[in-house]
């Protein structure tokens, strides 16, 4: 059966740290749907508009995975959704596999608790907002767990490698990098 990625945008995300994992997912034969936080219209952080398959709200399946672009201030509207934060502890409870990149980890993802304990990492300087317990690291991407994270738009690529190897494998994840001249 096809592994299933929900990547959740809201207004004001960063257009790489979505777009690359998308591509390398769909790569991989991933099934990826677009959510959009209160529209399915949502304008990136540099002001690139895009459509998505749905509204957030309105998505009720547990994914394989979920995934969470940073930038701002789209990391912000990602943690101010209720919904958001149920979901991310709902996956986290089933052990599906959760991912953020920049600011996410410690915006999105910290203040649910589902660090706590775990290694993480996030853009430089936003460290400072993990909780206690968290054991940051200056990696460019951390799995431990079920949890990913990443660094910024730079490690966009090593991000949704990644994410791509763990829901379809090692095999398949490098097969693609190699195809895309990454590897």
């Amino acid at each position: 059966m096809k592994k299933k990625a929900l990547i959740v945008l809201a207004n004001g995300f960063e257009e790489t740290e979505a777009v690359v994992p998308i591509d390398i997912l769909k790569r991989c034969e991933v099934d990826v749907i677009l959510a959009g936080l209160g529209s399915e219209v949502i304008k990136a952080a540099h002001g690139v508009t895009f459509k998505t398959d749905v509204v957030f709200d309105r998505y009720a399946e547990l994914p394989d995975a979920i995934i969470f672009p940073g930038g701002t201030p789209g990391a912000e509207n990602l943690a101010s959704s209720v919904k958001v934060k149920d979901f991310i502890v709902k996956m986290n409870s089933e052990k599906r596999i959760v991912a953020a990149i920049c600011a996410s980890p410690a915006i999105v993802l910290a203040p649910t608790g589902i660090l706590s304990g775990k290694k993480a990492t996030c853009y430089p300087g936003m460290e400072k907002n993990f909780l206690s317990g968290v054991n940051f690291s200056e990696e460019k991407v951390i799995q431990d767990g079920n949890i990913i994270t990443s660094r910024g738009p730079g490690t966009a690529h090593l991000f949704g490698f990644k994410i791509a190897e763990t829901l379809v494998g090692k095999t398949k994840s490098d097969m693609i990098a190699s195809q895309m001249l990454f590897a």
